[in-house]
């Protein structure tokens, strides 16, 4: 990209100090650990022979502080977004962007104050969407395009050819494997796996870590996916962002920017050939789990259709966990897990678009930091001025803007055919 003349450093240092501010503000805000349930609960639940629906209420969630004061926190952003117009204006870009930013975290202040009561859910809903939400009018719904999906899936993962490996590869073992492959992408990053007991899925991506379950067992194509989701993408825009001079902020990621991180997770897994029927049906199911949960299903619902689908008591309810965290167990859902397959079909429209309007090179731009689809021509001019930086690391299906190109230009052409009309003509082949 052509650089433009640079921004007066009065400007650019504003900019920053405003960033910081953001990043500062943020940091004590630990949505997931404010709202998982305690081991406790398992155990309890587990104990009654998984008969009885867990005890948790709003009441549980006093019990867990959050560790600033809510008030003076909303108060914070407050002032900062005050800031942002006085000293770069109502309509600046960057000015728009962290206001907006501003504002949700006060949102997600409020989600936190609202947990295990219906405006927990209801918030939820705002920054993560719902099951019942559409891409386009006259669009199937997210709860209906996992339907369509799950057709195709259930057929796959019942097929040899397509069954997955033992997992036997324990935690310790993993997380060496893991740094070493960390070492290999990023050498002299500070990034590292390590051991964590306190999540609920078998890995999660920190600030400059992955954190494995200590109890999760894994394959080595287990491992391959966590390379390309949360190292390649999760970790890789982190390091962008912290690489920003000015834009700090893009290394922290609110619930809007949660949507591209994880369907550009997603969708990198496609990439890669890593993912599998069976982990894209997982998928499926929490998206299956939140539309019954936004239908009135209460936790001992959820529990069975994990059941239903094979899964043991542990995983299941594990599994349940996930949707109801934060929320009552006869509540509605905690919605982040629908931003895989949400995320997912934004960004590969985004990019697919791209390609079919001639702007290729706007995709890597999806890796700067922790953004947002929405703020893609934004960033373009930014990057221009030199007020954001192209992004340092980018994954090598990313690098080659020529292969890229050449396969979304393939995708765009395939999806303008009939479906329905290719299955009749191929019937008798297949």
């Amino acid at each position: 990209m052509n650089t433009k003349i640079a921004k007066p450093s009065t400007y650019l240092n504003e900019v920053k100090s405003l960033s910081d501010r953001i990043v500062k503000a943020q940091q004590p805000i630990r949505i997931l650990d404010s709202i998982k349930w305690d081991d406790s609960i398992k155990q309890t639940f587990l104990a009654h022979k998984c008969k009885k629906l867990p005890d948790i209420s709003a009441d549980y969630y006093l019990q867990c502080p959050l560790g600033f004061d809510p008030a003076d926190k909303k108060q914070e952003f407050h002032q900062i977004e005050r800031d942002l117009v006085r000293k770069l204006g109502q309509l600046n870009p960057l000015s728009v962007i962290m206001r907006r930013i501003c504002r949700e975290y006060q949102d997600v202040v409020d989600m936190l104050v609202a947990r295990g009561t219906p405006e927990f859910a209801n918030i939820s809903q705002e920054l993560y969407g719902s099951s019942q939400d559409v891409f386009h009018v006259g669009d199937p719904d997210i709860a209906e395009l996992g339907s369509m999906m799950e057709s195709t899936l259930s057929q796959l993962v019942q097929l040899d050819c397509l069954s997955e490996e033992a997992k036997t590869i324990c935690a310790t073992d993993a997380v060496a494997i893991l740094n070493e492959r960390i070492q290999g992408v990023f050498p002299g990053g500070g990034l590292r796996a390590m051991i964590s007991d306190g999540i609920v899925s078998d890995a999660a991506a920190g600030t400059d870590y992955v954190k494995l379950r200590a109890d999760a067992q894994f394959n080595m194509r287990d491992l391959r996916v966590l390379e390309v989701h949360e190292v390649w993408v999760h970790l890789g825009t982190t390091l962008n962002g912290m690489a920003q001079p000015y834009c700090t902020f893009l290394s922290k990621g609110p619930p809007s920017s949660t949507v591209t991180q994880e369907g550009l997770a997603v969708l990198m897994e496609i990439l890669t050939f890593s993912s599998t029927p069976n982990r894209l049906m997982r998928l499926i199911n929490r998206v299956r789990a939140i539309t019954l949960a936004e239908q009135g299903a209460d936790f001992m619902d959820i529990f069975a259709f994990f059941r239903a689908k094979g899964l043991d008591e542990e995983e299941s309810y594990t599994l349940s966990s996930r949707v109801f965290r934060g929320s009552s167990s006869s509540g509605m859902p905690f919605t982040k897990d629908l931003t895989y397959i949400k995320g997912f079909v934004l960004t590969y429209n985004f990019m697919r678009l791209a390609v079919h309007k001639g702007k290729p090179d706007r995709i890597p731009l999806l890796f700067c930091g922790k953004t947002m689809i929405e703020d893609m021509k934004v960033l373009v001019d930014l990057v221009e001025e030199g007020t954001v930086q192209w992004p340092q690391f980018l994954p090598p299906q990313f690098s080659d803007m020529m292969g890229l190109s050449a396969f979304m230009s393939f995708s765009r052409f395939m999806t303008s055919l009939n479906f329905r009309q290719l299955e009749q003509d191929y019937a008798n082949i297949l």
